[in-house]
């Protein structure tokens, strides 16, 4: 079921992605993303009400999916994790050519320019696949324990 999973995340380019606000409620967002197998990376403005959430709760849960021409097609990933900042210059830079080849609209923006934005790590933690190719309905669900993926 993880390589289904990943397949998913390989093949799209946004996530919503939900947030816990400061008075308990959700709040969910679109945002652009990579990924290297079940950790995802995505960039978000330190100006926003997700980056302020993120600050007080680090606990996220992510839906990936796609309207599929056929119900049959269905497939998605939801999942859970903890959404970290990247400090780290490395692993900044990694994320950073991860983020500019999936979406090129980001290629006017320095990938060092943590004043305006800030690049964060997700890695998926409890996952749930739904796929209709396996049957209507068809879900399942594993905890990623491994720290490669």
């Amino acid at each position: 079921m993880e390589d289904t999973a990943i397949r998913i995340l390989d093949g799209r380019r946004i996530m919503a992605i939900s947030t816990v606000r400061p008075d308990g409620w959700p709040q969910t967002t679109i945002v652009g993303y990579a990924n290297v197998g079940l950790l995802l990376y995505f960039a978000i403005s330190r100006s926003s009400q997700k980056f302020a959430n993120l600050q007080l709760d680090d606990r996220v849960s992510i839906a990936v999916g796609e309207e599929p021409r056929s119900l049959d097609l269905l497939q998605a990933l939801y999942s859970s994790g903890h959404a970290i900042e990247i400090d780290d210059l490395a692993e900044r830079e990694q994320a950073w050519r991860l983020l500019m080849a999936r979406h090129q609209n980001l290629q006017s923006y320095a990938a060092t320019d943590q004043t305006n934005f800030a690049l964060m790590r997700v890695r998926c933690e409890h996952v749930s696949v739904l796929d209709f190719t396996k049957g209507l309905g068809h879900t399942e669900a594993f905890v990623a324990t491994s720290a490669a993926t």
